[in-house]
C-alpha cells in the first residue's frame, strides 16, 4: 500500500514537472515570436518613412540618382524578406543606403534646414531606436529560451517535443566597425 502511494506521488510529480516545463517552453517560444513581430513592425514603419524622406531629398538633389535607387532597392529587399537572416541582411543594406542618403543631404544646407526633412529625419531616428530596442528584446527572449532548452533535465523534455534553438538577431561586421567622428 505504501509503495503504491509513493509511486503514484512520484509519477504525479514527474507529470507535473513535464507539464510545467513544456508550458514554460511554449510561453518562451511565443515570446520570441512576439518579439520578432515587434522587429517586423518597426522595420515596416521604417520602410514606410523612407519614400517620404527620399522624395524630400530628391527635390533638392536631383542628380543623386544612384543613391535614390540604392535606397529604393534596399527598402524593397526589406519588405520582401521572409527569414530572420534575410531581414537582418536587408536591414543592414538599408542602413548603408540611408547613410549615403544622409551624406547627400549634408551637401544641401537648405535641405537640412527644411522642416519636412528634419521631421522625417527625427521620425527615422526614433524608429531606429525602436528597432534597436526590439532587437534587444528579441535577443533577450531568445537567450532565456535557448538557456532553458539546454539546461538539464529541461533538455530531455525539449528534445522530446522537438524544441530547437533559436537564432539571435546579430550585428553585421560593418555594424561592429569603429565609428570615426571627424570635425571639419
Amino acid at each position: 500500500m505504501n509503495t503504491t502511494v509513493i509511486l503514484i506521488g512520484v509519477l504525479a510529480i514527474i507529470i507535473i514537472y513535464l507539464w510545467s516545463t513544456y508550458n514554460s517552453l511554449v510561453i518562451l517560444k511565443t515570446r520570441i515570436q512576439e518579439a520578432l513581430s515587434g522587429i517586423d513592425v518597426q522595420l515596416k514603419r521604417r520602410a514606410e518613412l523612407i519614400p517620404n524622406l527620399v522624395e524630400t531629398v530628391k527635390g533638392y538633389a536631383k542628380h543623386e540618382k544612384q543613391v535614390f535607387e540604392n535606397v529604393t532597392k534596399a527598402r524593397s529587399s526589406l519588405l520582401s524578406a521572409k527569414t530572420l537572416q534575410e531581414k537582418a541582411e536587408a536591414n543592414n543594406e538599408l542602413t548603408t543606403a540611408l547613410k549615403s542618403l544622409f551624406a547627400v543631404a549634408e551637401a544641401y544646407p537648405q535641405l537640412r534646414a527644411s522642416d519636412n526633412f528634419s521631421n522625417l529625419q527625427r521620425q527615422l531616428e526614433d524608429t531606429e531606436d525602436k528597432i534597436a530596442y526590439s532587437r534587444q528584446f528579441y535577443n533577450s527572449n531568445v537567450l532565456d529560451y535557448n538557456t532553458k532548452i539546454k539546461l538539464f533535465p529541461n533538455s530531455i523534455i525539449a528534445n522530446m517535443f522537438r524544441f530547437a534553438e533559436e537564432p539571435f538577431f546579430a550585428a553585421t561586421e560593418e555594424e561592429r566597425e569603429k565609428v570615426e567622428v571627424k570635425f571639419e
